[in-house]
């Protein structure tokens, strides 16, 4: 008669295996992976293959902080992305990280409980797309033209579901007016481009536009639809050449100087040379 199956405790119970080959207890894969590269926002998965376990536990551990994430399928973080599962077929317990972040890069070890202590060890890496709106962050079109706006996602190991639009915090509707297309195609093996098409634009689509894809960042810039004005007329930046106030007649008074006797000359020109200074500053 076989000897009945020992489990261990708690739901994350498996059935004890007879040890074979060179290894009297449990081991690591040697297969296993050390490195899993990821995208921003996606799930990510950790495998742990080992073998001949036995009733021995399994935890996941974040190296950073040495945090206990889980102990077999039990969860030790508030942080509800993170769950362990096993699958029983290929003696692999797998660790999930959901909606993965920036900060979740870095080692996580896998430990089984012997004595002493076994390790693998896994580093995640996460990879963030860039995300842009191509051209000026102000655009300039005339009423009744075609305003093009593309918005570039490049080093992207996935390609969004979707690339939302946005006007001033209102999403952009294609069916809302027949005078608007808005696409998205893969155009690289890690570049996707989303393109928003307002024909015949008026004033009142002036405004900011927000680039949105599934899951990243965000892109915006500034339309504005100008009625027979200048685009230039618009753009009063800081460097923008324009005469200083006043400055004539401080002008004016530096040449009246060279008729005055040179002890009131001299009174005069430390005052317009005070005046000027408040004028520059």
């Amino acid at each position: 008669m076989s000897d009945p199956p020992v489990f261990s405790k708690g739901e994350a119970a498996h059935t004890v295996k007879r040890f074979t080959g060179l290894y009297t207890g449990p081991y690591f894969d040697p297969t296993t992976t050390t490195n899993i590269t990821t995208q921003l926002g996606t799930h990510a998965y950790l495998p742990c293959r080992v073998k001949q376990l036995g009733n021995k536990s399994v935890s996941w551990i974040r190296k950073r902080d040495a945090h206990i994430l889980t102990v077999d399928r039990y969860t030790f973080i508030a942080d509800d992305r993170f769950q362990a599962f096993l699958v029983d077929s290929t003696d692999t317990w797998t660790l999930q990280v959901k909606y993965v972040q920036a900060r979740d890069a870095g080692e996580y070890e896998c430990q089984v409980s012997t004595e002493p202590k076994m390790s693998h060890f896994i580093t995640l890496n996460v990879v963030v797309p860039k995300i842009e709106i191509l051209g000026e962050s102000d655009k300039y079109v005339k009423a009744g033209s075609k305003a093009i706006l593309k918005c570039l996602i490049t080093r992207s190991l996935e390609e969004p579901a979707y690339i939302f639009w946005y006007h001033d915090g209102e999403r952009v509707l294609a069916f809302d007016r027949t005078k608007i297309d808005i696409r998205m195609e893969r155009v690289d093996s890690d570049t996707t481009m989303g393109t928003l098409v307002i024909y015949q634009s008026r004033p009142e689509d002036s405004g900011n536009y927000t680039c949105s894809p599934s899951n990243l960042d965000s892109a915006s810039v500034l339309l504005h639809v100008l009625n027979g004005e200048h685009p230039a007329a618009m753009q009063r930046g800081k460097n923008s050449a324009s005469p200083l106030p006043g400055w004539p007649h401080l002008s004016m008074g530096l040449g009246l100087t060279a008729c005055m006797p040179p002890r009131f000359a001299v009174s005069v020109a430390l005052s317009l040379a005070v005046l000027a200074h408040l004028f520059i500053t």
